[in-house]
């Protein structure tokens, strides 16, 4: 009995480990190391650089009927079959959307066709006009460009001076998003005279493309203007004050007027929008630049600029770009206090204060930031009869510094 039961116990013991091993041996089957699959839709990182859809590029004119190769799926099996460690050291691994590989490739190509011109926008007027508006803007805005139209970029006299007016666009990104852009562009090119639009997609990092494309297009088509103001769709201009200011100007001598960063640096966290590799770009601190929200620059300037654009290496942060383009003419862009390209700062210290106040705007000239409803709000106050600024507004609790009691008790007269 002793004999059979210990046989019994060491059958059971065999066949269990038996069960244990093939079981092992199932499991390391089926859940690999992230690398035996074939079917995996996943993209490892490495391939990232060649087939994420969202990275904005730049379209040579054939590529648009030949299709992107698919060469993600090879290139990651033969790696995995040589060296597992290699996938995880790529040469230029980013975690941002844009692609420096396909950019670093294409980066020379900046002659694109001119898809809808406006040859005859700066003719109108007898010597040029006074001032050009020009507003980047990308196909789908359309509430954006009408609302520009109806309030601060209309076209005709502001103090006397003639006011002309273009959008700069490029072909959207995803075209089947609105499949009849095409026709619905066009239609707004013929009924306003204002949309100038050129062959390239319109992504983020194609945004220098727009700047020289712009300046060639003002240097060919309006060189009799005597300033331009260009800037976003999404800010508000008071076109008084601007004209106001360039009157006291001379268009045949420099100018370049905005709100200038000085000393900025790179930025080198590659998960944001504006990382910038050292291989691209290798000095400390950018040079002197405007922000985009909007700035101004006299003809004479603007010729200066278009040449100096096609001598500098093309830099996908169009901001950056054109001051580079001033360093090139060395020319120094000056300050302005009327240019908020990051809206209106509450203190910290009044924080009664409403900045969303047509007397704030009163004295300003560009405040970027604004909602199409706000934009639209903004024009009617300040151009309200009922607007006044001289009156004191009562607050419960009005803010004020804290001084030290005077010395004298000679009280001083109400003003």
């Amino acid at each position: 009995m002793r004999v059979r039961l210990k046989g019994d116990a060491i059958c059971t013991l065999v066949l269990l480990v038996a069960l244990c091993s093939l079981l092992y041996s199932q499991l390391e089957y089926l859940v690999p190391v992230g690398k035996k699959e074939p079917t995996r839709k996943k993209p490892s990182v490495r391939p990232k650089i060649f087939s994420d859809p969202r990275a904005p590029w730049r379209p040579m004119p054939a590529e648009a009927t030949v299709p992107r190769p698919h060469v993600t799926p090879i290139v990651r099996r033969t790696e995995v079959a040589n060296n597992r460690v290699q996938t995880t050291t790529p040469p230029l691994l980013t975690d941002s959307a844009f692609n420096f590989k396909h950019y670093l490739l294409n980066k020379d190509n900046r002659n694109f066709n001119l898809l809808i011109n406006q040859p005859k926008k700066c003719r109108k007027t007898p010597g040029g006009p006074f001032l050009l508006i020009a507003v980047k803007s990308v196909v789908e805005d359309f509430d954006r460009r009408e609302i520009v139209r109806k309030t601060w970029g209309r076209e005709g006299l502001v103090n006397g001076e003639q006011i002309q007016r273009v959008f700069l666009l490029g072909t959207p990104k995803n075209r089947t998003v609105l499949a009849t852009w095409e026709t619905l562009i066009h239609q707004e090119s013929q009924a306003y005279r204002d949309i100038l639009l050129w062959d390239f997609m319109d992504t983020f990092f194609n945004l220098t493309l727009k700047e020289i494309h712009f300046l060639n297009w003002a240097a060919e088509f309006c060189h009799n203007v005597k300033f331009i103001f260009k800037g976003d769709a999404d800010v508000f201009v008071n076109v008084e004050n601007i004209v106001d200011f360039l009157e006291r100007h001379d268009p045949t001598e420099d100018l370049f007027v905005g709100d200038i960063i000085y000393n900025a640096r790179p930025i080198r966290i590659r998960k944001s929008k504006y990382y910038i590799p050292e291989t691209m770009y290798g000095l400390s601190i950018y040079p002197a630049y405007a922000g985009g929200g909007g700035f101004l620059l006299s003809s004479h300037t603007m010729r200066k600029l278009s040449k100096a654009c096609r001598e500098v290496e093309l830099f996908p942060i169009d901001d950056v770009f054109l001051g580079m383009c001033l360093q090139r003419i060395n020319l120094k862009p000056i300050l302005h206090e009327g240019f908020k390209t990051f809206g209106i700062v509450k203190p910290s210290a009044a924080p009664h204060l409403q900045t969303f106040d047509p007397c704030f705007y009163k004295d300003l000239m560009v405040v970027h930031s604004l909602k199409v409803a706000e934009i639209w709000l903004m024009w009617n106050l300040l151009h309200s009869p009922r607007l006044s600024c001289t009156q004191k507004k009562q607050v419960k609790k009005p803010f004020q510094w804290k001084r030290k009691a005077p010395t004298t008790t000679q009280a001083s007269p109400l003003r």
